[in-house]
């Protein structure tokens, strides 16, 4: 009789673990020169500015509004290439879709467009605010935050957080040429918060910097009634750095 060796198929135990992945470098960002912004409510200010400062940074940018000849009008005032359509379009034809509508529009537009966002990465920067006679307040949607509601009413969306804390005036004034600012970036996916925060780099003197997920978007959302009273105090407009990052 013959016997059968156990150890010829029996794991080495002795062998050495498997040593771990290197550390991934979180400036390590993906190039997005060639994706194609739409921004929702880009007739407004926040958006206008976003649009300005993205095409003035080679980015192919749409703007979108409720009335096509609206974002048509808007676009031919700021040239560099950008392009006004009708929000339905303006979303069809994006890669990435920056919401920059008013919050009492935010869910109704969203709402509406969900068919043309699904698939696509977006960016909501509404900051839910109420204004009463001592000055701005953060409001709290039943979700959570805006960017919360634009992940339940877009649930085939990749929904991130980012643009809150940005000045509109600074953005669309064409003397300045750099804006002295850090980016919060929040999301659920490392591929879409490296891809926001690669856009927010794009534009010259602007970082993007990882926040966290979108359970804690009504914060970063809310500091803008903070910001608001600073620049009102001081006659400002004041953004955010980040310091040691």
């Amino acid at each position: 009789m013959t016997s059968t060796d156990n150890t010829a198929t029996s794991p080495d135990s002795t062998a050495a673990p498997a040593a771990p992945a290197p550390a991934r470098d979180p400036w390590d960002l993906p190039d997005v020169s060639g994706l194609v912004v739409g921004v929702l409510g880009g007739t407004g200010d926040q958006g206008r500015g976003l649009a300005y400062r993205l095409a003035r940074a080679g980015q192919k940018v749409i703007i979108g509004s409720r009335a096509a000849e609206r974002a048509e009008s808007a676009a031919a005032e700021l040239g560099l290439g950008v392009e006004g359509a009708e929000n339905a379009e303006c979303a069809r034809r994006s890669d990435i879709v920056i919401i920059a509508v008013p919050w009492d529009g935010h869910a109704r537009t969203l709402e509406a467009l969900r068919a043309e966002l699904a698939g696509k990465l977006v960016i909501d920067c509404v900051n839910p605010l109420g204004f009463d006679k001592k000055g701005a307040y953060a409001l709290k949607p039943a979700e959570g935050s805006a960017a919360e509601q634009a992940a339940a009413l877009l649930p085939e969306s990749r929904v991130t957080a980012a643009f809150h804390h940005l000045s509109a005036v600074l953005l669309q004034d064409t003397s300045i040429e750099e804006i002295d600012t850090d980016v919060m970036v929040l999301g659920e996916s490392r591929a879409d918060t490296d891809l926001v925060q690669a856009l927010a780099g794009r534009i010259p003197g602007m970082r993007g910097v990882f926040a966290g997920r979108l359970r804690n978007a009504h914060q970063v959302e809310s500091l803008v009634a903070n910001l608001i009273s600073v620049n009102r105090r001081y006659k400002a407009h004041a953004g955010l750095r980040v310091t040691d990052v």
